[in-house]
């Protein structure tokens, strides 16, 4: 599948946007915020910033974006739909939440229950995501559970990492920092075990489907192309017949472990046996997962075939 760079600074700013919503909503209710408009500015700009970023950009992928509001009223049949309307339902209790978090504080009673409500949208929203891709038969490599799982998960991962960058900037307290820093490193690990296995299913899985039976000709023996059905590209090709060497798949791999997993958990780890410097280290971390993810995005679609790429020369699916 073609990597559109709309698509995955979409998928990987919107998501770190949700996963900072849910962690502020997840440790107000604890006090683990600090007080005062400037956080509170701080963090909803950060946070909402990212989200509609994300969502702008996605509808640069379209052929026409000023069509785009059409694809709300599909809720009934469509993830995508799905995802377009949980994330502008979201953006009310978030509003709320703001206001009331200005006027009494993120531990006030209002704004634990907006932020809560806003949390769960924020989640919903993000798994929607992941159902857009989990949900296509046509394509093996996502359809599966690990799919669904990783959007919330990754997102809820890098946003971890927002969270600890923000605390740290406001001089948050010492003990919810160490125990949001610790809860980030093992989401870290955890999430480079969730890429291991994603990857480890999709070039161990038994083909769904090949030439033969895409054809119905199995009966009669092997099936081969005998000519290619256009002279040059088409829309088919370009959008579903990427295809990217081994070699440069196992490097960029390596880079997305590297640089979305292995070095914000070290960094982190770092920022727990040294004092002063975790609001640089936290920038740092963040700074690497964003990297990684885009890696991992760009690899998810450019690693993913289409079951019609079998009409085009692919033996199998």
């Amino acid at each position: 599948m073609h990597p559109a760079k709309s698509v995955i600074f979409f998928t990987t700013t919107s998501g770190a946007g949700y996963g900072l919503l849910i962690w502020l909503a997840v440790l107000a209710p604890f006090g683990g915020l600090p007080d005062g408009a400037w956080f509170t500015v701080a963090g909803f700009a950060l946070a909402i910033g990212l989200v509609v970023a994300g969502l702008v950009s996605s509808t640069l992928h379209l052929g026409h974006p000023e069509r785009a509001w059409r694809a709300l009223s599909q809720w009934r049949t469509s993830w995508l739909s799905r995802e377009g309307l949980a994330a502008l339902v979201t953006f009310l209790p978030a509003l709320v939440w703001g206001l009331a978090a200005l006027a009494g504080g993120f531990a006030a009673p209002a704004a634990v229950v907006f932020g809560l409500i806003t949390a769960a949208g924020a989640l919903v929203t993000v798994y929607c995501t992941g159902m857009i891709y989990a949900s296509l038969k046509a394509v093996p490599a996502w359809h599966n559970g690990l799919t669904r799982f990783a959007y919330p998960f990754l997102s809820i991962m890098t946003g971890a990492g927002l969270a600890i960058f923000l605390l740290s900037m406001f001089s948050a307290a010492p003990s919810t920092l160490d125990t949001l820093v610790e809860a980030a490193i093992v989401l870290f690990l955890a999430g480079a075990f969730l890429k291991l296995a994603y990857w480890r299913r999709i070039d161990t899985a038994e083909p769904v489907s090949t030439a033969e039976t895409a054809t119905g000709l199995g009966a009669i023996g092997k099936v081969r192309l005998l000519e290619k059905p256009h002279s040059g590209t088409n829309y088919l090709l370009r959008e579903m017949g990427f295809e990217i060497a081994r070699k440069h798949a196992a490097k960029l791999r390596r880079l997305c472990l590297a640089f979305g997993f292995a070095a914000p958990a070290v960094l982190l780890l770092l920022a727990l046996v040294t004092s002063g410097a975790l609001p640089v280290l936290a920038f740092a971390a963040a700074l690497c997962a964003a990297i990684g993810i885009a890696l991992e995005r760009w690899l998810f679609f450019a690693e993913a075939k289409h079951v019609m790429t079998l009409y085009y020369g692919q033996s199998a699916v």
